[in-house]
């Protein structure tokens, strides 16, 4: 059995850094926003290291449940979240700018959404 407590801290600094991103992707209104000033070459990096994190207490998270919490939310893609982690800290420069503004339009509200449900039913005691 994992600790309760010690994933239930994880899921808020994963919900802690989808809010920032979402703060950061605010005025990114396409790809090349990103690449055109180093305004949006900074909020490129911020975003790219909370997806880092993101997908590294993932990792951890699955690992420590032995899959099985992950296995209980299959509307996420969770390899993709992993393995967004695992090129941004290989292959850093050579990110794609329309993937990455693709992954911030698309994908992270329904992955915060989902990292919400699973702190509340973790709170409400319901570890199976």
């Amino acid at each position: 059995m994992y600790d309760v407590a010690l994933l239930l801290e994880k899921l808020v600094q994963i919900d802690d850094a989808l809010a920032k991103i979402e703060r950061r992707f605010a005025n990114i209104d396409s790809p090349d926003d990103f690449l055109d000033s180093d305004f949006g070459l900074d909020m490129l990096d911020g975003i790219a290291m909370m997806l880092i994190a993101i997908g590294e207490n993932f990792k951890k998270i699955d690992k420590e449940t032995e899959g099985k919490l992950l296995a209980h939310y299959p509307t996420i893609h969770w390899q993709g979240i992993k393995g967004v982690r695992d090129i941004l800290s290989h292959q850093y420069f050579n990110i794609d700018a329309e993937e990455f503004f693709y992954i911030c339009m698309n994908d992270l509200q329904p992955l915060r959404n989902c990292v919400r449900e699973m702190i509340k039913e973790l709170k409400n005691g319901d570890t199976s």
